[in-house]
């Protein structure tokens, strides 16, 4: 009777801990699931805990992972980094690949590059092209940009920096 009880209690405290995760942002299944485990919940308690939030449609990978990808890519942020940041909250492959495809074809690499770059290239106005060029090379790198368009914006910027010169 007692052990039921403290199932029940542990269940209590498990789906106050989630309700609390969820209010501040949306997460993704395993973000839960590591959280409950840091709070000591059993791993029975802790699959019953988000059986009951997805039947709620409250933790869904899918959903979690479409609103990532828009919140970061507003951000801006590359590709890469955002594709690590959700291997790293546990999003399948599969899931992100999808939703990736679909955010992707309204998502214009090159040019978000270039205005960042542009940006940023305005507090290394008092430094050397060589230097700026490595400072840029790595804060677009960090952002999760492809080389290729970091490559292609610097060769651009610092043609027309040269140029103004």
């Amino acid at each position: 009777m007692k052990m039921v009880r403290d199932d029940k209690k542990e269940l209590f405290k498990a789906k106050n801990t989630v309700y609390q995760l969820l209010n501040l942002r949306e997460r993704s299944e395993k973000e839960i699931r590591d959280k409950l485990k840091t709070k000591g919940v059993s791993d029975s308690t802790a699959e019953a805990c988000i059986k009951y939030f997805k039947d709620l449609a409250l933790i869904n990978d899918r959903q979690f992972t479409k609103k990532w990808i828009n919140y970061r890519l507003n951000k801006p942020f590359g590709i890469s980094r955002i594709i690590m940041e959700l291997k790293q909250k546990g999003i399948k492959a599969d899931i992100i690949e999808e939703e990736l495809t679909e955010s992707q074809e309204s998502f214009d690499e090159l040019s978000t590059v270039i205005e960042l770059a542009q940006r940023r290239l305005q507090k290394y106005k008092n430094i050397d092209d060589q230097k700026a060029q490595q400072r840029l090379y790595g804060y677009l790198t960090r952002r999760g940009f492809s080389g290729n368009s970091i490559r292609k914006t610097l060769k651009e910027l610092f043609k027309n920096h040269d140029d103004n010169k």
